[in-house]
């Protein structure tokens, strides 16, 4: 069920934001320097041409695939600026210093103890062994710490390209690797039962590039299990460009369907597809409260979100997670036991 208790501001404290916001200006100010060596791509989830302008925001422009469900920023910043950018990137250092260590409690027992508990669930579910798992985008490695102390898999490593980042999962006493999923060397290959991938396949200039090297990594039978925000999810879908999850580092965003499509096309055996985030009405409702949405001509909204918030706002959330339409998603698939795999 849906935790109404769980509340936006656990983890991202208010008191730290103002702050954030600042570094994360910078950030794009950073972007839009080099704006003339960004790349015209395709859609990443199916590689179509044919794309429709959506909105701009924040100097990029978002478009909406005429093949898939998957809309996506176009152009983009090629994979060298990414590179550049996340090097130097306040906004990560800021998190990494501050934000970080300031909500990790919350985070730990409102986020990370949940997903380890799923990661655990899955494992036990599909019959998949526990023994060696790599975290693509380990961050502030809240995730290793928490599954290292169940003690079930014996091997964990974090990949970590952000030197900041990398540094504190050091710290903590994980093996780490500090560069891109695409660099890790062949004796990593068929090495992991599980691949997990915590909101990072949204920052990636080639997702479908990054789906192939994590198969790569999986042992033949072995799980990669993926979230990133789902573009057709309440949240998003709702809000538009004046949604959070809307920003300048999220250049992909994926539906259901389109990263089901583009798993399946890699190799992958699809197990299942669930949007079990808890905060869209909140979003939501913050956004009306702080009068940056307008729900005067939406009276339904006014009535689940504002006017009978605590009668409906639980239950509202519970049937968007039913129905696949919050705007976090996760995907588990399967690497083919067959020799020879993608």
């Amino acid at each position: 069920m849906s935790d109404q208790s769980f509340r936006e501001r656990e983890i991202r404290p208010p008191a730290l934001m103002a702050e954030q916001r600042a570094a994360a200006l910078t950030d794009i100010g950073r972007l839009l320097s080099r704006y003339p060596e960004f790349i015209h791509v395709g859609c990443p989830a199916c590689g179509a041409e044919s794309a429709s302008p959506r909105f701009q925001k924040n100097g990029m422009c978002y478009v909406d695939c005429g093949e898939c469900e998957t809309f996506y920023i176009n152009p983009r910043p090629s994979p060298a600026l990414l590179e550049w950018f996340y090097s130097g990137s306040p906004n990560y250092e800021y998190w990494n210093k501050v934000v970080f260590p300031a909500s990790e409690d919350a985070r730990r027992r409102r986020i990370f103890v949940p997903r380890v508990d799923q990661v655990l669930a899955l494992c036990r579910k599909y019959s998949v062994a526990s023994e060696s798992l790599l975290e693509v985008g380990a961050g502030f490695g809240t995730f290793c710490a928490e599954l290292k102390s169940r003690g079930v898999f014996s091997r964990i490593v974090a990949v970590e390209p952000t030197p900041d980042l990398a540094a504190t999962c050091r710290e903590r006493g994980f093996e780490v690797v500090e560069a891109p999923v695409e660099r890790l060397p062949d004796t990593h290959a068929a090495s992991f039962d599980i691949v997990a991938s915590f909101e990072v396949i949204e920052h990636l200039f080639a997702p479908r590039e990054f789906i192939a090297h994590a198969v790569r990594l999986l042992k033949p039978g072995g799980l990669l299990m993926a979230t990133c925000p789902n573009g057709r999810g309440f949240d998003i879908e709702t809000l538009g460009s004046s949604s959070n999850t809307v920003d300048h580092e999220h250049l992909n965003y994926f539906s259901p369907t389109s990263l089901t499509s583009m798993l399946e096309k890699s190799g992958l055996d699809v197990l299942e597809c669930l949007t079990p985030g808890r905060l869209d009405a909140e979003l939501v409702r913050n956004k009306i409260l702080d009068q940056e949405f307008d729900v005067t001509h939406q009276p339904f909204l006014r009535t689940v979100l504002i006017d009978e918030w605590e009668r409906c706002g639980s239950a509202f959330q519970q049937f968007l997670i039913d129905q696949r339409l919050s705007s976090n998603m996760w995907i588990v698939a399967r690497a083919p036991v067959r020799a020879g795999r993608p």
